[in-house]
């Protein structure tokens, strides 16, 4: 299934950045390299998480596996470009489910595990994928009748297949000349991803195997360049979306090395694979950086082994920067990007000074040298205008193409046709500032900002700096109605310690001692148990605009 428009193909290929090599054909090429290297570690945890001992499986162990389930998929009917819905934890047998499906031609699209009946209902209907494969445990949930129970509204749903099922069909035998009989081409979608979806129905982002090629490379800029050794890496992420299925497998492909899986995140777990698996690589997303630094037993953290650690799907603190470097003299590498594919990455050897990675990132339309893949070009846009903005200090939208870009939203070419310009660009929803010396920063997403009496305040630029007080564990900041100004910002905390939660005059006087503006301090501070995030880990804004604005009408009446 090709989704990528001719005019692309033709162009990308001969500017050498696409060509005929898919992900199948450097996995092979990977166990023929090395057999018997580790390919997969399982959790510690695998047991309490899915009721199966924790296993380490080899590059040729794996490659047998995948191509006997391969074979089975064929045997239960499913064809090159049926789409299989998979909802999974990290795992190793998620990876071979993975890699059997491409193995054929099908296209994987992974769930998180946290998603139930609607979401499940939403994406079945728009793909009518042929199968399912999910548990019928986990966390205390059965996915699998959950299923049962909505099958009958998605006649295209013919089979649903168990852990266990999963497992019993990769121990047959394979049928080599079947398998091989299938021709896969790289510009055949590889993945079916969605968007985090914080607040109305996900989109469907399909990837190419020439479009993942092109991605990780821009990863790699960040990862550092791997190509002459093995990582070791510690999948972090949920491995459904940019970040799990980029680092998790893309990123574990392209390097030859092994994938150690970790999620849900659990401390002493998280401690132990970095004290036993000699981890060399790991992404940790900005609220796992603050959790692990806000841990009791961070002090006994050893993270030696480690030599990248990167950073993504919101700007970092740079107070989590800066304990990474004082702790354990690991500079943090940062990333923006999206499922839709954009992505731009910046590591220390970029940028040393970690008050400026932590915001900063390359324009790579003016600063083409640094560049990891050529064809990527990047504006920002005058949301209201259109125009394309280069004075420093403007503030626009992102809009960004290039190889790794995925071609539009799955069955939805009518927000496709709003999402890309007539010159090819995607526009992302986030707004950038334009810096100096070819620099841009992430300010906000377009619909989180906050304008106070026509000042636009950027939300994530509080809740990094608050993520600094020392009693502070996690924090959100959200616009509250407000006659005068129009907005005002609210602070929602948890606290480190609930009998000695900080106060709002705190919470300021923290931040003015940052030097921060006086017209960005929270006028309100909500305590709560937990911030709302999504699978993926974004905070759900709307959820707590909601609430706080319904409390403001009820103090009011």
């Amino acid at each position: 299934m090709i989704f990528a428009d001719n005019n692309d193909i033709e162009y990308y290929t001969k500017m050498g950045v696409w060509g005929d090599k898919t992900l199948v054909d450097i996995f092979q090429e990977n166990v023929r390299r090395n057999p018997e290297r580790i390919a997969l570690v399982d959790p510690l945890n695998k047991e309490a998480l899915v009721g199966l001992a924790p296993e380490r499986i080899s590059y040729s162990s794996l490659e047998n596996s995948v191509d006997v389930l391969a074979t089975a998929f064929l045997e239960k009917g499913l064809v090159k470009d049926d789409i299989v819905i998979v909802q999974l934890p990290n795992i190793w047998e998620l990876t071979l489910v993975y890699m059997a499906l491409v193995r054929i031609g099908v296209i994987f699209s992974p769930l998180p595990m946290q998603w139930r009946e609607k979401e499940f209902n939403y994406i079945c209907d728009l793909t009518e994928a042929k199968a399912y494969i999910s548990l019928e445990s986990f966390s205390g949930f059965n996915n699998i009748e959950m299923v049962k129970q909505v099958n009958h509204k998605h006649p295209a749903l013919e089979r649903l297949f168990t852990l266990p099922e999963i497992k019993s069909l990769a121990e047959g035998s394979a049928d080599i000349k079947a398998l091989d009989a299938i021709t896969i081409g790289a510009n055949e979608t590889f993945s079916l991803c969605w968007s985090s979806g914080t607040e109305s129905n996900s989109k469907g982002c399909p990837m190419s195997h020439n479009n993942w090629l092109a991605q990780i490379k821009v990863m790699a800029k960040a990862f550092g360049n791997w190509e002459d050794r093995c990582q070791v890496i510690l999948c972090t992420a949920p491995v459904v979306n940019m970040t799990g299925v980029g680092v998790g497998l893309v990123n574990w492909l392209y390097s030859g090395g092994t994938t150690v899986f970790h999620h849900p995140f659990d401390g002493e777990v998280f401690f132990k694979q970095m004290l036993t698996e000699n981890i060399t690589t790991t992404l940790l997303v900005p609220a796992l950086l603050n959790t692990i630094l806000k841990h009791p037993l961070v002090d006994e953290l050893n993270l030696n082994s480690v030599e990248k650690i990167m950073t993504g799907s919101a700007p970092p603190s740079v107070w989590s920067l800066k304990q990474f470097k004082e702790r354990w003299n690991i500079d943090v590498g940062c990333g923006w990007g999206q499922t839709e594919g954009t992505a731009i990455m910046s590591g220390a050897e970029d940028l040393p000074d970690p008050e400026k990675r932590a915001r900063f990132y390359p324009n790579w339309s003016i600063r083409r040298d640094e560049s990891p893949v050529e064809g990527i070009e990047i504006k920002v846009v005058d949301l209201d205008s259109g125009e394309v903005l280069t004075e420093v200090g403007s503030i626009g939208q992102l809009a960004y193409k290039g190889p790794n870009v995925f071609p539009g939203y799955f069955r939805r070419p009518d927000i496709s046709e709003t999402s890309f310009d007539k010159e090819g660009y995607f526009y992302t929803g986030d707004l950038f500032r334009i810096e100096e010396d070819g620099y841009v920063s992430f300010f906000d997403r377009c619909k989180d900002i906050i304008i106070r009496g026509g000042n636009n305040i950027s939300a994530q630029e509080i809740e990094n700096l608050l993520q600094g007080h020392p009693k502070v564990m996690d924090v959100a900041a959200v616009s509250m109605a407000d006659e005068r100004l129009g907005e005002k910002i609210c602070v929602y905390v948890v606290p480190k310690d609930k009998d000695d939660a900080p106060e709002l005059s705190e919470l300021t006087g923290f931040m003015k001692e940052q030097g921060i503006a006086i017209y960005k301090l929270p006028e309100r501070r909500e305590l709560i148990d937990a911030i709302p995030r999504n699978p993926v880990g974004k905070i759900i804004k709307a959820s707590l605009r909601q609430s706080i604005n319904e409390k403001l009408k009820q103090e009011k009446a």
